[in-house]
């Protein structure tokens, strides 16, 4: 094997592994410092918990396709520089979610930075309307 197949084969496996590694974070499988919930769980607490509110992280448009009664829409893209409009709910579980999960898990991750307590959806509002939940528009 010549060095620069071996440097290639190197390469390649290092960059397998950030690739895992991004992928991984991205999904909040790893370094996530808040939990994550399914969406049972998360209309179990909207149904019996007062202690909690609602966030939705989608854009506009897709906010207004249906959304969950009472959700808060402030899109992941704006979430940082609109943080004043959660301040209510400072001491609150802010259920947190996007049409999969994917957006939800970077705002999971600027609320809790931020001294929020969210709880990110599993699978989003996919999984939300798979598991009955009620949309508005």
């Amino acid at each position: 094997m010549s060095l620069l197949n071996k440097y290639s084969n190197i390469l390649y496996w290092i960059a397998m592994a950030g690739l895992l590694f991004w992928f991984a974070y991205s999904k909040g499988w790893i370094l996530a410092n808040f939990e994550s919930i399914d969406a049972k769980q998360a209309l179990h607490l909207l149904e019996n918990d007062s202690n909690t509110s609602l966030l939705d992280v989608r854009t506009i448009e897709e906010y207004k396709t249906g959304h969950l009664r009472d959700a808060t829409l402030i899109p992941v893209q704006s979430l940082e520089d609109n943080l004043g409009l959660l301040r209510q709910d400072k001491d609150k579980k802010i259920i947190v979610y996007c049409a999969s999960g994917n957006r939800s898990v970077s705002a999971s991750r600027i609320l809790q930075e931020k001294g929020f307590t969210p709880l990110n959806v599993k699978g989003g509002i996919i999984e939300l309307k798979n598991a009955s939940a009620t949309l508005v528009q």
